[in-house]
């Protein structure tokens, strides 16, 4: 089996890489080192795999069709994760348009490309995003997801229903994987949780957003991963699935517990809510539990000095 994954410097993508060379699987990596944020961060991520023999790494864009061409007539791969994307909710309302020419055009490419190369499973990574102000708490992977408000959630939602209809249309097997508020080491600094750390660590303020009650459902990473893992091993045919933490989270509990591993105390700006935040996630997992096997492992109070300790280690 050789597995290609999208996105492969990124957060949530190199940890997946890291997993699977763990199992000794071959792994082709994608990533265009997109300037959302420091390239050196994602060069970091990726480095201590590059000499390994079953890993082999392409610097390409997935909106680029000849080149994703090229890359999989050099290779036989027959599994997907598809985890590349324009990521944030917030900058997706300032240019939306190129959020819809990464994360729909490029997710195109890659499905016609699995059409004509015969992909055996592909995994997308979707996002809670798509539930929107979602009334039915937790969220089923049932419930309608058609007000989505933001152009990332929008994308996602698009992209859904694309892999839909390439299953329905050529029978690729495609599981579309909602992830939750994902945080742990190696986070996007631009994400809450690490930049809140960084502020309340460097004496900086740091803005909360509406009054601090609004609630998460914080997933750590292995979970994810494993969850990930999981449907890699696993052809489900066409199945939208959420890998959560199925444990809310208020916001001002989260700032005290980055507080009492830093051991320093936060300098706090209330700020009006933002356009396109939601005020809860939550995710109904018995989905997740029924087909993937998925039990998430890492509380919010362990993954939160797990986190910090690395930030201390490594992203001081």
């Amino acid at each position: 089996m050789t597995i290609i994954i999208t996105g492969c410097a990124g957060f949530i993508g190199s940890h997946v890489v890291d997993k699977l060379l763990d199992m000794e699987k071959n792994v082709v990596g994608i990533d265009n080192f997109d300037p959302f944020y420091d390239q050196p961060i994602k060069m970091k991520n990726i480095h201590h795999n590059l000499d390994n023999e079953n890993f082999t790494f392409y610097r390409a864009d997935i909106r680029e069709k000849a080149r994703m061409e090229k890359i999989f007539n050099n290779d036989e791969i027959d599994t997907m994760i598809h985890l590349a994307a324009r990521a944030g909710v917030r900058p997706s309302i300032q240019d939306p348009l190129l959020y819809q020419d990464v994360n729909i055009r490029g997710t195109m490419n890659l499905l016609e490309i699995s059409r004509e190369h015969g992909i055996k499973n592909f995994i997308f990574g979707s996002s809670s995003s798509v539930y929107g102000i979602n009334e039915k708490i937790p969220f089923g992977e049932d419930d309608p997801v058609d007000k989505a408000i933001s152009p990332y959630a929008a994308t996602k939602k698009a992209c859904e229903t694309f892999c839909y209809t390439y299953h329905h249309l050529y029978g690729i097997p495609i599981t579309s994987l909602r992830f939750f508020t994902v945080y742990g080491p190696r986070q996007r600094p631009e994400m809450a949780i690490h930049k809140f750390t960084r502020s309340i660590d460097e004496g900086k303020i740091i803005e909360m957003y509406g009054d601090g009650k609004s609630r998460r459902d914080y997933t750590y990473i292995s979970d994810i991963v494993n969850g990930i893992i999981a449907a890699v091993n696993k052809k489900l045919g066409y199945e939208i699935i959420n890998l959560g933490n199925s444990n809310v989270v208020e916001l001002r509990y989260l700032i005290q517990l980055i507080e009492e591993n830093l051991g320093k105390s936060a300098r706090i700006q209330k700020m009006p809510d933002q356009p396109g935040d939601v005020p809860v996630t939550y995710a109904d997992i018995s989905k997740a539990q029924m087909l993937l096997g998925y039990e998430p492992e890492v509380r919010i109070e362990q993954g939160i000095e797990n986190f910090v300790n690395w930030y201390k280690d490594v992203a001081r």
